[in-house]
Formats: C-alpha cells, structure tokens, sequence
C-alpha cells in the first residue's frame, strides 16, 4: 500500500484543534493557555493530564502517554493509523491522497472482504440446516445470541459445498483460494479447506472477516482446530480472536484475559466474562503484545498449568517485557491440570473465574520464579549468575516505575540488603523522584545533591529537590525549535556550525531539517517522529518546558544562537590547526586556511 505523504499528516495535524478532538471524548479543564484533565488512559483521582493547542501535543506526568491527534485517535477510540488518519481527514473536509497503485491494492482488498463476508454468510446458512452442529453448540452452552454475535457457522460435509455455492466463475474462484478458503491436492484438484467443522470467523480491528478457525465435532476428525492459512489480509502473529467482540461490549477495556481457543473465547463471553481474546495458535508474539496493551492496561494471561503452559507463559513475558511501561501490567493464570476457560466458568461460573483472577501471579513473581529454575540461588555464585540473568532481561525495558520496581526485586533478591516496608516505600519515590539507579539507592548511595536522607519514620513526607538540567545553547537552541518549529526558517544555513562537535548537535542538524522539509510540522507531530528513538524521553521533557517571552524574542534568540555556534565552529577549527602546527606542521592549504579563520575571527569581535 502506498505511505501517505508526510506534508499531508503535517497539513492535517495542523488544521486539527487537539483539544476539539481530546474535549469530546475527555472533559478538560482550561489552565492558564493549557487545558488538564484526570488521564484517559490509566486511573487517577487529581488531573496530570495536559492538553496544549499551540504545540498540538498531549501529554500525561502519570503514565507517560503523549502524541498528536492522530495518536489520541488511536489510542482512545482504539483506531488503526489509517483509519485515525481517515477520520481527521473527514473532519476538516480533506481527501487522503490516494495514487493508483494504491486505488487498485484498495479495490483488490476491498473485492478480498467481500468473498470472506459471503463466505461467513454461507457459514451461518449452514449453521441453521446442520442438526449434529447445532447440537454440539447447544451442548457447549452456546446460545442464540452469543452465535450471532461471533458470527459462528457450520462448513458441510464433502468437499465442494463452499466452492460449488461461491465459486460461480473464475474469478470468484481465484478470489476464494487468495483468501485461504480452497485446498489443493497433488493432482493440482481444488477442494473446500474447511469441511465438516463448526466456523469461527476471525475480525480485524474494524471489524471485518479476515480469516476462520474451524473445529471438529468428533475428536477423531482430524487435528482439533484448522485455521486459514496466511494471506495479504491474515496474519495470525497480529491478531487476537474476538478482539472486536471485547471492543463492541465494553465501553472502556480495562483489562484482556488472554486464553488459548476459540471455545474458551466463546464460552467466557456466554457466561458474562466479556474481556476474552484469543492467540491463533501461535505463541504471543510482540504484535500481539503490543496489540494487547494499546487495548487495555492489564493483561491477564491465563494457560494450562502444565510444562507447555510455564513456556507459553514465558514466551508470552519475552514479548511483554519490552512493552510495560508505566501504566501497563501484566498477569499469569495457571489452571489446574486437565482444565481451561471453558470448563472452570461452567463449574464456578463468572464470580469463580474472576475470583482466580484476583490471584493471578503478577508478572514480576511469575518472572523471578523461572528465571530461578536451577539456579541455587542460596549461593554467592548463584546470586550472581541470577542477578545477570535478569540483568540482561530487565534491560529491555522502557525506563520507568516497572523497570525501577523489576531493578530493586533483582537487588533484593541477589544481595544481602534488607529494607524495611517504609524504607522500601521511601527507595521506591526517592528513585522515582529523581531517576537514579535503583542499585544505588538502594544500598544507600544517594548523591549529595539530593540532600540528606532523612529518618524512616519521616520518609513519608520527604521531596528530594529534581536537579533541573544544565542550560547549554544547543539544548536552548533545540527546546525553541521543538516548540515552535517554524523558527527553524530563520536560520539561513547550517553550514557555518553543521561540524561543530558538541552534545545535541546531530539531533539539532536533524530537528532544523524536519523543520525545513516540513513546514507545517507541529511539536506534537516531531515528537510522533521521534517516538521509537532514544532521544524522545529528553525530548518530551524539553517540549513541555515553559518558555518565557514572545515569538519575536525567540526568533531573535534562535538567530543569537546560530551567530554564537559559528563562532565556536571556527574556534574549534583554528584549535585543530594550531594543534596540527605544534605537533607535524602546517602545508601551504592549512596555512592559508589559519589566516584566513584569524582574520574571520577578527572581524567578528
């Protein structure tokens, strides 16, 4: 499919009033020319979370949520990039540029949707004629309506039922085989995929068929489950059954119960636990973690309590892990052996499953535990090799509360540091107040900076005070134009300083030609840009500084500052050539260079 131009993402970011967008979903509050509410996106009882018009961004001092518009779209309202993009574009009366490579991709995919539809259709007709399918669901406690509302079918008996009905000329037929329907033997004969099974069809996030799952009625018929094969629109590492269902009855998602089938999906929602989703019999795959978590901020992984079950449970944390971030958690459940979903809610119904729930190991615990498997951790040598084990783990995770929490269990655990429950309290704000390494903190190793460390009985109640960050004119340089990226055009080149070696200076380069190439770029749409980047936390930060003055004394400063970065880009040229003439001596080329830079020097002071 073809990209959608940046200038139009810019150009629409900028017809967009952020807080237009945000206030009809959020109820804001006006401060000052900001605008703050309690944050959408994790429980809070007092507003952290912040609203700006002029730098078109949002930004929560709680959980760490932050982006444009666009972002908010697909993040609240739970939207793909497009369709978030489609949206905007509806409301400011714009048209999404579409080439005609992308027009025909369109009509092709759209021609895919509609045999997967038809093909459902056929499904549920089915469905109603079948008595031994209908019996097995009504066996299962499957109702009328819970049919409906996953769209359940019946695939016939035989091996032509879906082609003969659907495949009335070429065409269609080469459509059915593209979306995974058909099977073909050696002798090159095509048959109906799906045969004798009850249909589960499998939504995209708009929901849309993409796909099925079918499952035998008789446990001798071949393997238990049969799902379609990948296609151009299917990809089971992307995506969670009955996702769309969970979208449609839950207003607000707060958590996801992740489960291995398609019956346990069903089953949960037919007894009231409608926050179920199923993998496609793959592993939890890092799609599908990030899938999870942009839906919901608890995730509750629930497995067999077996051998496979421990390493598809630790599967799924090496795919977490790197996403947990403040305001995100993730659970295990275990089951007790020969049971799953659908047999523990038909015995205990939705209070004893939740009430599992409510017991389900946190992601930490469940963590330490396997990494501690033969490893005798009773030991000096085994605390070591324990503490570089998480070590290497802990390391993938985003900065923040959990990886601080995660680093101070590994502390504990493999050293001999016992803290008291206030004490633990007091190590766990101190280090969230001021960043420091947990491995410090904790053993007492607290910079001078942050004043003396007080008694425990007042630990309570102490504010170490933040070290604000040491002004340089780079960094007063990039926070300008970070927030008012328009500036970036009073710099008439970049040539008198673009090899000046100073921290922040290729991230300066940078952000002047984003500015450059992007004339209608907002704050919010930079930091979008820098999202997967290691600089975006400073960014972030820099973005949300408070700049006193006007745009004319920030124009001024920004030309001020380019004036001063030239003169330290030919001082550190006349240093090189005055090191070079002590040390092995000048040829006729670096003579005349130094005569000329002396001069240039002279006639800028």
């Amino acid at each position: 499919m073809a990209r959608i131009p940046d200038a139009f993402i810019d150009e629409l970011l900028a017809r967009t009033d952020i807080v237009e967008v945000v206030g009809a979903r959020v109820p804001l509050k006006r401060q000052g020319k900001e605008y703050s509410a309690c944050c959408p996106f994790h429980d809070e009882r007092s507003p952290s979370f912040t609203v700006s018009p002029t730098k078109q961004f949002y930004h929560c001092f709680g959980c760490g949520a932050h982006g444009t518009a666009l972002s908010f779209l697909m993040n609240y309202d739970r939207l793909e990039f497009l369709d978030a993009v489609e949206e905007l574009a509806r409301r400011n009366g714009m048209e999404v540029p579409r080439e005609t490579q992308q027009r025909n991709e369109n009509n092709d995919t759209r021609d895919l949707f509609n045999a997967l539809e038809a093909a459902a259709r056929f499904f549920q007709r089915n469905l109603e004629g079948s008595e031994k399918a209908k019996a097995y669901l009504d066996g299962r406690g499957v109702d009328a309506a819970i049919r409906m509302q996953f769209m359940i079918g019946y695939a016939p008996d035989g091996y032509s039922a879906l082609k003969d009905a659907l495949g009335t000329d070429e065409r269609r037929m080469k459509l059915l085989d593209r979306a995974g329907l058909f099977s073909k033997n050696d002798r090159g004969h095509v048959y109906d995929k799906f045969r004798d099974r009850v249909m589960f069809p499998i939504h995209d996030r708009r929901g849309r068929v993409i796909a099925f799952g079918g499952r035998v009625l008789q446990k001798d018929d071949g393997p238990k489950y049969l799902n379609s094969p990948e296609t151009a629109l299917f990809h089971k590492g992307r995506e969670l059954y009955g996702l769309w269902q969970v979208k449609q009855a839950n207003q607000k998602i707060a958590r996801l119960v992740v489960v291995e089938g398609y019956m346990d999906v069903v089953s949960l929602f037919q007894f009231g636990v409608k926050e179920a989703v199923a993998t496609l019999g793959t592993a939890t795959t890092p799609e599908h973690a990030e899938l999870l978590f942009r839906n919901a901020p608890d995730v509750y992984f629930c497995f067999d309590g077996d051998a496979a079950g421990q390493r598809a449970a630790w599967r799924a944390v090496e795919s977490v892990l790197p996403r947990i971030k403040d305001g995100r958690q993730a659970f295990f459940l275990f089951l007790p052996d020969g049971e799953d979903p659908d047999t523990i809610v038909r015995q205990e119904g939705a209070e004893g499953f939740h009430a599992r729930l409510k017991h389900a190991k946190p992601l930490s615990e469940f963590f330490f535990e396997q990494i501690s498997v033969e490893i005798d951790t009773s030991t000096p040598d085994g605390k070591s090799k324990l503490a570089e084990k998480a070590k290497s783990l802990i390391s993938g995770i985003p900065d923040g509360e959990f990886r601080d929490q995660m680093e101070q269990l590994n502390i504990r655990k493999t050293t001999n540091v016992q803290l008291s429950a206030t004490a633990l309290d007091f190590v766990n704000e101190l280090a969230g107040k001021i960043g420091e390494d947990l491995r410090s903190v904790a053993r007492g190793e607290i910079p001078k900076s942050y004043g003396k460390v007080v008694p425990t009985k007042q630990a309570a109640t102490y504010r170490p005070q933040i070290p604000v960050a040491k002004r340089t004119l780079v960094r007063n340089i990039i926070t300008l134009i970070l927030q008012k990226p328009s500036l970036a055009l009073a710099i008439e080149s970049t040539h008198g300083f673009s090899a000046l070696r100073q921290p922040g200076m290729d991230l300066l380069l940078e952000l002047i030609d984003l500015a450059r190439a992007r004339p209608e770029v907002t704050t919010g749409a930079i930091l979008e840009n820098f999202a997967e980047r290691e600089e975006i936390g400073a960014l972030q930060k820099l973005a949300l500084q408070k700049l006193p003055g006007d745009e004319d004394s920030w124009r001024q400063e920004v030309l001020d500052a380019a004036v001063q970065l030239e003169k330290q880009m030919l001082q550190q040229r006349l240093d090189e050539l005055q090191a070079k003439q002590r040390n092995i001596g000048l040829d006729e080329a670096d003579k005349y260079e130094l005569r000329t830079l002396l001069q240039a020097r002279i006639g800028r002071h």
